[in-house]
């Protein structure tokens, strides 16, 4: 139960960090932008595994990094796809 909401935690503050890092404005709802958090989270503890850099003796600084990049890359791409769509319904 607390990992999950451990999960929603960093991923709304990924999210939150990678809207402030993009420029302009990212038109899309707070619900989306914690799952593009969570899943740049998700990515970049991947990356770092694959690559071997997830366990260092003191801050993961590079696996935080990659989050980070990712998380901001993952916010960019949605904010596009969610700004394409249509908004005309039938």
């Amino acid at each position: 139960m607390f990992q999950l909401l451990w999960i929603l935690i960093v991923g709304l503050i990924l999210g939150a960090l990678a809207r402030l890092i993009l420029s302009g404005n990212q038109d899309i709802p707070v619900w989306l932008t914690v799952l593009a958090g969570v899943g740049g989270a998700w990515l970049g503890n991947g990356v770092a595994g694959w690559i071997g850099v997830n366990h260092t003796g003191g801050v993961d600084w590079i696996r935080h990094a990659l989050q980070l990049g990712l998380a901001v890359a993952l916010v960019a791409l949605v904010s596009s796809l969610w700004a394409g769509r249509s908004t005309v319904r039938r």
